[in-house]
């Protein structure tokens, strides 16, 4: 390069303050005496081997590790080591955080260079004006100033040029004709060889030429290298010179010594060619987003590119030079996202088109990334430029999915079914529905606001998945867990509950309603959408959004046979979420969303067993317990035929009807209905152990507990646990309860004064009790619904046997 870099070399600078040996007896703020000379001066010495000249550090080094263990050169290996590491990371932060500072240094260093240079020539005229001064004003005898003009006077004795004198005269010409002939690498030459010419005429020993011939010359090349340059520049601002040309006159601007303004000059030519070229495209000419982004596109990035290569073929990795390449490559880009944002990208977001805004985006991304072969990472920057639109635009597809759902839920007649034609025909094409998600659907029963709100939702993870490099994967999952929670609330408002009018149906915000699943095998069907939902198809659809998580998914046939085999292979049906701790705590926010539905379902069963009982003797009292012993009842006569009580006995019929249905509605789907039935039970029982009015009447009340209503109570609660041996969904916090309230019942008898353990009989015959009347409520079970489970009723009371004799 024709710039002048200088070279500055500092020595004998002197200490920071800080380290400077402290003068013993000085003060500190806080009253204490700074450290001893004594220590200050050894430390001194220490640092002062490093601070020579002729430091050689293998010989220090030799030197320390004489004296020295194993042990200790392997501890001050390690201590180098992190000192290399943490110096190395301090120089990365130092540089990242004053990267701009670096850059604006570069240019002022360039500029300085360009005035040095300047001063350079300047300094230099006016040496050789001073000396050409000098020199005529010595003073010469008059007879010899005489005799010399009569000598210059005579003919014949004319002052005879040297051959560099004359060669110095002709150069001025000769470069203005080849400036005016536009020959610019002759004049490049010819003006090198002037600069030769100066320095031989201004060197000590020059002399073939005179001091004031070569400044005179200087003056001379000096005025036509500031033609040459304007020219150049001039020739780099049309449009017409591209290319080799262009490539040309910047370096050959750069030979001029005015390399920061030469390659200014060239992101300005592709600066300027792009923007014309940009002009010539219209953005309401085309009716697809996508087209006029892949057109933009490509004049953009290959602007970009060609600037890059032009720019190495020219001034090399010069890091001022590439700083600037960079910080022009980002502002290019932001011109681009603003064109998109403006031209396509803002109608798309406004009308959820999240597919064509997608797409433009992976095209724009697909250009971006080429440029990375060059050193240039630019799609972290055009990311974060057009994220605000597709965030837009996912914004809008949710609450186009939430207002489908929405509409379709007030119309849903809650019945399981297989996905109608017409959803398998629309997205089944999609090609992660065919191995996917879509496989799994076609298995799986939903509703018809369930099955829309599964294809929806797998339809707009297609379209998101593409930009997952745009760290759209969270709010993406957040969205659709604040989806999923308000499908649940939906479903939630669909549970009847006691007392309501079963045929307005529930409000679900803005004036609509949904539809109430009357009939039992509808309230299981809400429950059977939203397991489906969370425990399946959800986690599987957004496994697309993690990368790798679409080569975890198993296969249709794999599906299929795990439904098949039921809960043994179940692990295989939900492998995607499990194997992925990125989703396991979303998948934990879908399955509190089953919670609420199920615990609301029971609630609601609850509510219906103690309070709108149609039978009166069947609800929940304390009488219940406490009359036994008033009505003239006899014990020996109780024990001979021991029931448990109407509503447990209630509580039996609910069970064994959910259990009926769901062996019809949620085929395959044990697990479900298992957790649904312990979670009904045990909120029965939850809430009989928190019914302070119940409690109340049987600890403070007039009538105190007898021993027909203690064991009434304890017989009870051994069938509630009978119930659920035979159902296989006893839980440990269920036999906690039960186990803590049976233990509270006899704390309240013993409480009267009467000894608890001359009233209650043994253990087995409790349990005796219990499977003895579980059984006869298993045959009149089935001789009521006349269905032909008789053998499934027998196997239930053989269990029952089998447990009992464990």
């Amino acid at each position: 390069m024709g710039s002048l870099t200088p070279s500055v070399r500092v020595r004998n600078v002197p200490a920071p303050a800080s380290s400077l040996p402290l003068s013993n007896g000085v003060i500190n703020n806080n009253g204490g005496h700074h450290a001893s000379n004594g220590y200050m001066d050894h430390l001194h010495e220490e640092l002062a081997v490093f601070e020579s000249d002729v430091f050689d550090a293998q010989a220090y080094v030799g030197a320390k590790c004489q004296s020295m263990s194993e042990k200790g050169i392997r501890k001050l290996c390690e201590d180098l080591l992190d000192l290399k590491r943490s110096s190395a990371e301090e120089m990365r932060k130092s540089v990242y955080a004053n990267y701009a500072a670096f850059i604006r240094t570069s240019r002022e260093i360039s500029d300085l260079e360009g005035e040095l240079l300047a001063m350079r020539n300047l300094l230099s005229s006016q040496a050789a004006l001073v000396h050409t001064l000098a020199e005529s004003g010595v003073s010469k005898p008059v007879g010899t100033m005489k005799g010399d003009n009569a000598k210059r006077d005579l003919p014949g004795n004319e002052k005879v040029l040297s051959e560099l004198e004359r060669r110095a005269e002709a150069l001025p010409d000769i470069l203005d004709v080849l400036l005016a002939e536009k020959k610019v690498e002759q004049a490049l030459l010819t003006l090198d060889e002037g600069d030769r010419l100066v320095a031989e005429g201004l060197s000590d020993n020059g002399k073939a030429m005179s001091s004031s011939a070569a400044m005179q010359l200087q003056d001379a090349l000096l005025d036509r290298r500031v033609r040459l340059a304007e020219y150049l520049a001039e020739a780099t601002q049309q449009p017409s010179v591209r290319g080799t040309e262009l490539r040309s006159a910047i370096a050959a601007l750069d030979r001029l010594g005015d390399g920061a303004r030469a390659h200014t000059l060239l992101l300005n030519s592709h600066h300027e060619r792009l923007q014309h070229n940009i002009r010539g495209l219209r953005p309401s000419g085309t009716s697809y987003g996508g087209a006029y982004t892949a057109a933009l596109s490509q004049l953009v990035f290959s602007a970009i590119a060609q600037a890059t290569r032009d720019s190495e073929a020219v001034f090399g990795e010069e890091p001022a030079y590439a700083s600037e390449l960079l910080l022009w490559a980002h502002s290019e880009t932001e011109m681009f996202a603003s064109l998109v944002k403006r031209h396509v990208l803002s109608a798309s977001a406004a009308a959820g088109g999240l597919r064509a805004a997608a797409e433009c985006v992976q095209i724009a991304l697909g250009h971006c990334l080429l440029l990375e072969d060059q050193g240039l990472a630019l799609c972290p920057v055009l990311s974060k430029l057009v994220r605000p639109s597709v965030e837009q635009a996912l914004e809008a597809n949710l609450t186009r999915i939430e207002e489908s759902v929405a509409a379709l839920a007030a119309a849903d007649d809650w019945v399981l079914t297989h996905p109608p034609a017409m959803l398998r025909g629309s997205y089944g094409l999609r090609s992660s529905y065919g191995a996917g998600s879509g496989g799994l659907a076609s298995v799986l029963k939903l509703s018809s606001s369930a099955h829309r709100f599964n294809f929806m939702v797998q339809d707009f993870l297609e379209d998101v998945a593409p930009l997952i490099s745009m760290q759209l994967g969270a709010p993406t999952l957040d969205g659709l867990s604040m989806l999923f929670d308000q499908y649940i609330d939906m479903l939630i408002k669909a549970v009847p509950s006691p007392g309501d009018d079963e045929d307005g149906g529930a409000e679900n915000g803005d004036d609509k309603k949904v539809r109430i699943a009357g009939t039992e095998a509808q309230q299981l069907a809400l429950l059977g959408n939203a397991s489906a939902l969370a425990d399946e198809l959800l986690p599987r659809a957004a496994a697309k959004l993690v990368p790798g998580g679409v080569h975890l998914m198993v296969g249709r046939d794999d599906i299929r046979s795990g439904i098949r085999r039921g809960n043994t292979d179940r692990s295989q049906f939900a492998t995607v979420a499990t194997r992925l701790p990125e989703l396991k705590d979303w998948r934990r926010r879908l399955q509190r969303g089953v919670d609420r539905l199920r615990d609301h379902f029971c609630r609601q069963c609850v509510l219906e067993l103690i309070y709108y009982s149609d039978d009166a003797e069947s609800q929940l009292s304390p009488e219940m317990y406490l009359n036994l012993d008033y009505e003239g009842a006899d014990v020996a006569a109780w024990q001979q035929e021991p029931m448990p009580s109407a509503i447990f006995q209630a509580l039996f019929n609910k069970l064994t009807s959910i259990q009926q249905t769901a062996r019809e509605v949620l085929t395959g789907r044990e697990r479900v209905v298992a957790v649904l039935l312990m979670r009904l039970t045990e909120t029965l029982v939850i809430w009989l152990s928190e019914d302070n009015d119940f409690w109340d009447a049987l600890e403070e009340g007039e009538s105190s507990l007898g021993s027909i209503g203690l064991q009434q109570f304890v017989l009870d609660m051994q069938f509630v646990i009978q119930v659920a041996v035979n159902g296989r969904f006893l839980s440990r916090h269920m036999s906690q309860v039960v186990a803590d309230i049976s233990l509270r019942a006899v704390n309240t008898f013993a409480a009267t004064g009467a000894d608890p353990n001359s009233v209650l009989l043994d253990d087995e015959w409790f349990l005796t009790s219990a499977q003895d009347a579980l059984h006869k409520l298993l045959e009149g079970w089935n001789r009521q619904v006349s269905s032909p489970t008789a053998s499934l009723s027998a196997q239930s009371v053989s269990s029952f046997r089998s447990h009992g004799s464990e």
